[in-house]
């Protein structure tokens, strides 16, 4: 933990950043501007200060090429008080070997499914994957995760000094007013996230639903449903007003993804008053905690969770939502940064 200080150093080795659209890249912006307005200086290294390279399957995540020879020296000059590696990508690799050969103490983050997504990608097996990352996290004085029922599965799996970090959400952003029209028929079931093999997407689509499917968002699966479910609107990825607005104007949002750490697409939606359906997985069971039935509904039976979903008192949501706040959110992170120099005394 770190002394009581008015302000640190904090940096922050990412390779998920702008211009990426994605919960990791909401979530460390936001914490990042939370963590500056409270008087803490914050830099964030990411893909952006080098040449990087589309990531195999993935072209709109690009990856930093050789980072290694230059992010030592950039740690080096912004003299941390504490170093978070929030990915296992190219640069957190490159910033682990940096921070352990020089005696810098660091925290690490499980944002990502990363053995499941390369899993869904590949077909390798999920186990020597894990058993990397379990390596690789296990360097850091703590692992900050989203959720309590992830936090068991990876104690189950061997990785230790895991911290609980919860989300949050922006309450000004998305609200229950304006709501899309959509000129859709009803009720209008809707997506918003990633296109990409790992959301389970088809789970959704081919839900025998009434009325209407909306698809909100890009990635490298968009074409090919797109081709796959002609009765489906995808509308492209959309941002600040105009996506909050299609949470609000739907009937249910459904969550189809069996693989997500936490899910802020679930707050967004509980935000602009409507309800949620999900599995009973990660994330859905975490966020709907004592709630479900008044805000949404999980199931193994994706079809009948949406149809629960729409029973749901829309008023509820907005208040769940309400507990979850980004001010929150930056004060757990900061409570679990360690002193970077902390290793170099042991």
């Amino acid at each position: 933990m770190l002394p009581p200080a008015p302000s640190h150093r904090i940096l922050i080795v990412t390779d998920a950043w702008h211009p990426q659209v994605n919960g990791v890249v909401r979530t460390l912006a936001t914490v990042a501007g939370e963590l500056r307005a409270m008087g803490h200086v914050v830099e964030v290294i990411g893909p952006d200060r080098f040449r990087t390279m589309p990531c195999p399957s993935y072209p709109d995540i690009r990856l930093a090429l050789l980072p290694g020879r230059r992010i030592g020296a950039m740690i080096a000059a912004f003299r941390p008080d504490a170093l978070h590696i929030a990915t296992e990508g190219p640069l957190g690799l490159a910033a682990r070997r940096w921070a352990i050969r020089t005696g810098f103490s660091f925290t690490t983050a499980f944002h990502t499914r990363f053995a499941e997504y390369v899993a869904a990608r590949t077909h390798l097996p999920v186990r020597p994957l894990y058993a990397w990352m379990r390596r690789f996290h296990g360097a850091a004085e703590g692992t900050m995760v989203a959720t309590e029922s992830l936090r068991a599965e990876l104690a189950a799996r061997g990785f230790r000094h895991l911290r609980a970090w919860s989300r949050g959400v922006d309450l000004t952003l998305f609200r229950p007013q304006p709501r899309e029209a959509w000129d859709l028929p009803r009720p209008v079931f809707v997506y918003v996230g990633r296109v990409a093999v790992e959301k389970n997407i088809g789970a959704f689509l081919d839900l025998d639903l009434p009325g209407s499917k909306v698809v909100v968002g890009g990635g490298p699966q968009l074409a090919a449903l797109r081709r796959r479910y002609p009765a489906t609107l995808f509308t492209g990825p959309r941002h600040g007003a105009a996506l909050a607005s299609a949470y609000a104007g739907a009937d249910a949002f459904v969550f189809p993804s069996l693989t997500d750490t936490f899910g802020l697409v679930l707050l967004e939606a509980l935000a602009c008053g409507t309800p949620v359906a999900a599995f009973p997985v990660t994330g859905p069971i975490d966020v709907l905690a004592g709630a479900a039935g008044r805000i949404g509904a999980v199931d193994t039976d994706l079809r009948a969770a949406a149809l629960a979903a729409l029973g749901a008192d829309r008023a509820a949501c907005r208040v769940h939502a309400e507990r979850f706040a980004w001010r929150a959110c930056a004060e757990v992170f900061l409570s679990h940064l360690v002193p970077a120099e902390a290793g170099r005394a042991a």
